[in-house]
């Protein structure tokens, strides 16, 4: 017997988890790619994206993961040789400079470590230092994945602005786009990038970067362009496959329309309402565990902490018992350590990670809570007692607020 039987829930930080009715708005024959249907949903995403990321700029769609994003992004912003400055706080904004670095690129790192969010001062002071303006981008992740800490990405925009620095600002959203605040044009964000398989709810495969007009004219003679990752052709296509230079990722297409109704049906100022909420409750469960043992959040701060993803530490290895346990009784996958510790070394075992982005919602939240307060038990984990109940306590309290309607919910920068 094993009460793992049933659905299985997948609460890592990407893939999400997928709405039933984006599943089944895939799940239909190939279409004509030429005329009819698909070409008219694929025009009619194109504002609706945009206004997800809060622009009035452009959008490219690629059918690519986030790592081709960093390189579409980069290959169309700037020049082999040239510098660019990355903002890092974990694995992911590491990666995005490594490819940059393989592509040729001039590249400086600002290291602000895993458990802090990036410093606008240390910043400002770099780009001042910059009196020849020889970087020509800065580059930040929104929330970094591995680590859950939430960037403030206007505050990077002011920084670059008090520094007199006429950088490109590119930022990557992959993991917080649809989950945590983000307004791009209000924000004064040159180039974004985000993916299908987290907020936006959508199985993995299509990629999108928004970019500025600035954007567009800094880059107009970037030289390591290539055809596949050109945005010029892509934000202004006159034929379907023009989108995606070539054949269109239809399935994809058809989940992604649906994902994109559901948010803008909610609202986007009720999803992220939704996303800090949620993320509010398991942080008051996670508060109450950290009491008694070893039990700890990897960021302190809760302003820092990104409301998709919470990345925590129980030592001694014990993230990954927790985890396999949770998988082989309850039915609950949670997510592994990324950048912490050599793979394989306690340190990596001690870090799991909680996904809350996307498709979920109170019951979920309070199943998982109760899920993980059980597994500490079984596995006779120290920790406080009360978990479950500070969850629900704290739903309880903001249960009576009332939302806002879908055309109450517009961000400022999209009206």
């Amino acid at each position: 017997m094993s009460l793992a039987n049933g659905r299985h829930y997948l609460a890592i930080p990407g893939p999400s988890v997928m709405p039933d009715s984006v599943l089944q708005a895939m799940h239909r024959p190939a279409p004509n790619i030429y005329t009819g249907e698909l070409v008219e949903i694929t025009h009619g995403l194109v504002p609706d994206l945009k206004m997800i990321a809060g622009t009035a700029g452009h959008v490219a769609m690629y059918i690519s993961n986030g790592h081709g994003l960093w390189e579409a992004s980069l290959t169309n912003m700037v020049s082999r040789g040239d510098k660019v400055l990355v903002c890092v706080t974990g694995n992911f904004g590491h990666g995005w400079a490594d490819v940059a670095t393989r592509l040729g690129l001039d590249v400086e790192i600002l290291d602000f470590g895993k458990q802090a969010p990036v410093d606008p001062a240390r910043l400002e002071a770099a780009l001042r230092a910059d009196t020849k303006h020889e970087i020509k981008a800065v580059m930040s992740v929104h929330v970094d994945t591995a680590t859950s800490v939430r960037n403030d990405i206007a505050a990077l925009r002011h920084a670059i602005d008090a520094a007199g620095h006429p950088a490109v600002f590119a930022v990557d959203c992959i993991a917080s786009l649809g989950c945590d605040r983000f307004e791009m044009d209000a924000w004064g964000v040159d180039v974004m990038i985000a993916a299908s398989q987290k907020g936006l709810m959508t199985p993995p495969g299509m990629g999108f970067v928004w970019f500025s007009d600035k954007a567009l004219a800094e880059g107009k003679d970037a030289d390591l362009r290539t055809p596949y990752w050109d945005w010029t052709t892509r934000a202004k296509p006159v034929h379907l496959y023009e989108y995606f230079d070539g054949t269109p990722p239809t399935q994809h297409i058809y989940g992604l329309r649906q994902a994109v109704d559901m948010i803008l049906d909610e609202g986007l100022e009720n999803v992220w309402k939704r996303h800090e909420t949620l993320a509010g409750a398991y942080w008051a469960a996670i508060d109450q565990w950290c009491s008694d043992g070893a039990l700890r959040f990897n960021i302190d701060t809760p302003a820092h902490r990104s409301h998709a993803v919470t990345t925590l530490s129980l030592g001694n290895g014990d993230g990954t018992r927790l985890r396999e346990w949770l998988t082989d009784n309850l039915g609950i996958t949670l997510g592994i350590s990324l950048g912490f510790g050599e793979i394989g070394s306690d340190e990596s075992h001690s870090y799991f990670r909680i996904g809350h982005m996307g498709h979920i919602n109170a019951h979920m939240v309070l199943g998982i809570v109760g899920a993980i307060e059980t597994a500490m038990s079984a596995l006779d984990i120290p920790h406080g007692i009360g978990g479950s109940v500070a969850a629900s306590s704290f739903l309880s309290q903001i249960g009576t607020q009332v939302s806002v309607t879908p055309s109450e919910a517009a961000c400022s920068c999209c009206g």
